[in-house]
């Protein structure tokens, strides 16, 4: 009963996650050096960065796990840590000190796989129950 399409999008979004930290750091330490990046701004946009990274891992880790296994628990968990996730994702898109182009981009991208994989995992739950 696993979801062969959600295990597929977990994969990728591995992957595009991954650039993305990379990508999305590095604008950052851009930021901060051409731009007049206010110092009360620049540790916790980075610390969000690193939190989002974190939740990132859990989140893909235990949606990956309980569509493997067919639990039912892990892929809630995952489900809801997306919700975590998707503000942060925003918070990048719109609140952060300077939004470039290239960050609406990346967090376009991002925002429709979370949707994406949000809706293969309510399919996958409904499935096992």
């Amino acid at each position: 009963l696993s979801s062969v399409p959600l295990q597929i999008l977990l994969y990728v979004n591995g992957i595009y996650y991954s650039f993305y930290f990379l990508a999305t750091l590095a604008m950052i330490i851009y930021k901060s050096q051409v731009f007049s990046y206010p110092d009360d701004f620049l540790a916790p946009d980075l610390a969000l960065l690193f939190v989002m990274a974190i939740l990132e891992v859990l989140r893909l880790y235990l949606g990956s796990k309980g569509n493997l296994t067919e639990e039912e628990a892990p892929l809630g968990l995952s489900l809801v840590i997306t919700v975590g996730s998707v503000i942060l994702s925003v918070y990048f898109l719109v609140w952060q000190t300077y939004v470039l182009k290239a960050d609406v981009i990346l967090n376009a991208v991002l925002l429709v796989t979370y949707g994406l994989e949000s809706a293969l995992k309510v399919v996958a739950v409904a499935a096992f129950v």
